[in-house]
């Protein structure tokens, strides 16, 4: 039986991965970075996966200086015990906000990584030391770049979407079209099932996205459906939009030209790397993905 240190398992992709892994005839054990002295100490099994972190805060309040600690410093710390451990392989969940705050077309691997927020930049600064660091033959490393995760237990901004749809309130930037990739959490969990199998994956950097990007209206669609109610999609032109949101830019109103490039922008992130080295197609399509995680709202 393949054991597996998990860090980071209190949250919501720790809580699906360690039951999906456990179903799966894995031993894992969760252990804490931040109640130990000596990481050394508690890196015992076949791998280790760092799901740790601090995530990104979209308010902008966070101490800019725990991102760095939290992200780097400490998966720097952890990977150096890996190096020295048993262990063979080190599963990093980086972020592909390592690579790319804003895109034109889809995201690759081969992008020249540009953060601009403090969680990309401390993101990125962890990859670059693993990718440093001189690799003994019997290890592998693996840094995971995922888009938006969603799936049951999920609080984010799917969530909010979710509730919104619920009250059957009307989505006025329908009239706005952009593309986005999400990662459905099993989709996740599968390739990194698929990792702690294999031997012919090689170590490096991917990108993990659903097949297909969607877009916002084709969500609300979806969130409907779970609902069984009908989406209410209103197309306002979006240079009206656009007016309403400069008004609020000087008044200070919730709907402003940041809030409004967050909702209507485009994200596509490529899969083929990922997909290549598995050499097999992913268990869960995007529409499907996006409507679990619906019915999951739906059920709690």
């Amino acid at each position: 039986m393949v054991k597996i240190v998990l860090t980071g398992s209190s949250g919501f992709v720790g809580q699906n991965l360690l039951n999906y892994l456990s179903r799966e005839n894995f031993l894992l054990r969760p252990v804490s970075l931040r109640s130990t002295d000596n990481i050394s100490d508690i890196l015992s099994g076949d791998a280790i996966i760092h799901l740790a972190g601090k995530a990104h805060d979209l308010k902008n309040v966070s101490n800019p200086e725990e991102y760095y600690q939290v992200n780097y410093e400490l998966t720097k710390n952890l990977y150096n015990a890996f190096l020295k451990s048993d262990a063979r392989k080190f599963i990093f969940i980086s972020s592909v906000k390592a690579s790319a705050d804003q895109i034109e077309g889809g995201l690759t691997e081969d992008h020249i990584p540009d953060p601009q927020t403090h969680y990309g930049k401390s993101k990125l600064m962890a990859e670059e030391y693993i990718q440093s660091q001189v690799l003994p033959d019997e290890k592998s490393y693996y840094i995971l770049r995922p888009c938006m995760i969603h799936g049951p237990g999920n609080k984010g901004n799917l969530n909010l979407l979710y509730q919104f749809v619920s009250k059957g309130l009307p989505y006025p930037l329908a009239g706005f079209e952009n593309q986005r990739s999400f990662l459905s959490i099993e989709n996740l969990c599968f390739v990194i099932k698929e990792i702690l199998e294999r031997t012919d994956i090689p170590s490096g950097i991917y990108h993990l996205a659903d097949d297909d990007a969607l877009s916002t209206n084709s969500v609300i669609s979806r969130l409907a459906e779970a609902q069984g109610k009908k989406p209410r999609l209103w197309k306002v032109p979006p240079g009206l939009i656009s007016l309403a949101a400069k008004i609020g830019d000087k008044l200070h109103l919730p709907l402003n030209s940041e809030r409004l490039q967050k909702l209507t922008e485009s994200y596509v992130v490529s899969n083929e790397k990922i997909k290549k080295a598995l050499g097999k197609e992913l268990p869960v399509s995007a529409r499907d993905g996006i409507l679990r995680t619906a019915q999951s709202f739906k059920n709690s």
